[in-house]
This record gives C-alpha cells, structure tokens and sequence, in this order.
C-alpha cells in the first residue's frame, strides 16, 4: 500500500489511529510513548497499564484522550524483560498487528513511528526498511491515509531515504 513519511511529533498528529512504540508491559515512559502521555493526560497511561501486559509484537488500543485521534494503537515492538531489545520479527509483527488493528476499527488514517528503534536499541535503518516493507505489502480494507513519521531531522532523512528505496523495489 502507499504511504507518506513525515516529519514532527506524533503527539501534534491527527488521525483515526496514531501508534505508540511500547514496551509489552504497556507502561508509558519516554520517547513517542512521553509524548503521547504528556499530551494526552495520565488516563492514556491508566488504561494501557490496565491492559498489559502483552506479548511481543502484539497491541493493545485505548482511547485517545486529548490527542486529535480516535484511538491509540500501543504496539509492543520492545519486551520489558530480558535485554529489553526489539527484534526484526518484534518490529514486523507489531508494525502489521497495529495496521490490521486499525482496519479493524475501520480507520482510514494511521501514523506509525519507528517501533523498536528507541530505547529499544535496533537499528534505525534496518528497523525503517522493515516497517516500509510492511506497509508497503499490507492490503488495507479501510485505511488510505497512512504516514510513517519522524521527530528529528537527521531520522526524517533516513526513513525518507529507506522509504523511497523501499517504495522503488516491487519484491518481484
């Protein structure tokens, strides 16, 4: 599917859905998961810590609260054990149940951050071009408005880049 990389803080974003890079335990600390907290006032981190914790690569969706969103899908690219490292297998199933999550509800917008490329430790390059490839081979039925957004500009830079790479190879 077709999607946009974008720049600035997910919190500020509107649309149907807006993702949350977690931790499994759903506990939101820093990162994209401070930003939507602090915007969207302690409820949004009441209700996902009531609905964690989660397995690995899976999600959790609550309300919104103060955010221009209707839902916020937390998808637990990072466990909140071990060594606390986000895997490749970790960032596609959590990329892929939160747009499947989405189309469930019927939204027909979403914004993804780079799950798993934070506190997480994996590989800003290598954790884009899994996300972009996700997107890019998932079959919505109700989402069109899909955008993959960075904070800084030196990220913007390279998810734009693995982005249109991602977006020019057609796997076939």
């Amino acid at each position: 599917m077709e999607f946009d990389v974008v720049q600035g803080d997910i919190a500020e974003q509107s649309a149907d859905a807006l993702v949350n890079a977690a931790g499994t335990s759903l506990e939101m600390g820093s990162g994209v998961a401070g930003a939507l907290r602090r915007r969207a006032g302690e409820g949004l981190n009441e209700e996902a810590t009531e609905k964690g914790p989660v397995d690995l690569g899976e999600v959790a969706v609550t309300d919104a609260y103060d955010l221009d969103a209707d839902y916020v899908i937390h998808a637990a690219a990072m466990p909140h054990y071990g060594d606390g490292r986000a895997t490749e297998e970790s960032i596609r199933d959590a990329t892929r149940n939160a747009l499947e999550t989405a189309d469930d509800r019927r939204c027909r917008s979403i914004v993804l951050p780079a799950l798993g490329c934070g506190v997480a430790g994996f590989d800003l390059e290598d954790g884009a071009r899994i996300i972009c490839e996700t997107i890019r081979e998932y079959e919505p039925t109700s989402l069109a408005d899909v955008r993959f957004i960075a904070y800084s500009d030196e990220e913007y830079g390279t998810l734009l880049e693995i982005a249109d790479e991602v977006r020019g190879s057609t796997g076939e």
